[in-house]
């Protein structure tokens, strides 16, 4: 009995991690996420990215998009389940920020603009890691 309650308490403690899985790309959304990140050092998830740093955005994925600051660093943003459609055809990812810019736990839409921006899915802005060049 002993036995099965530590093992209970194990996968629960598992399933609680913060980390969230990586997801699946294809190739190509692999090459484009390595061409953002591949010389440069993930940092701890940070909650914010102010506004004036949301110029230059790339869609990396339904549940990845990535945005450079200068050519020296990168803040990769996760997005929960929901947004699987942006960077598909024609949609595009709608944020609403209050104060400082865009954050973990804000929520983005998936609208059609060409529909009269109808909303084909909605999801969470999750962690966001910033990854830098590693200093020498």
């Amino acid at each position: 009995m002993r036995g099965i309650s530590i093992l209970l308490l194990s996968t629960i403690l598992v399933g609680c991690s913060a980390v969230p899985p990586a997801p699946l790309r294809d190739a190509r959304q692999q090459q484009e996420f390595m061409r953002l990140t591949g010389d440069k050092v993930a940092g701890p998830p940070i909650s914010c990215i102010p506004s004036y740093s949301q110029n230059d955005m790339t869609i990396i994925d339904g549940h990845t998009i990535a945005f450079r600051i200068g050519t020296g660093a990168v803040n990769i943003v996760n997005l929960s389940d929901g947004c699987s459609m942006v960077g598909v055809g024609g949609y595009a990812l709608k944020t609403q920020s209050f104060g400082q810019g865009l954050c973990s736990n804000d929520i983005a839409t998936v609208i059609d603009p060409l529909n009269h921006g109808m909303t084909v899915g909605s999801c969470a802005i999750g962690p966001i890691v910033p990854y830098t060049r590693p200093r020498r």
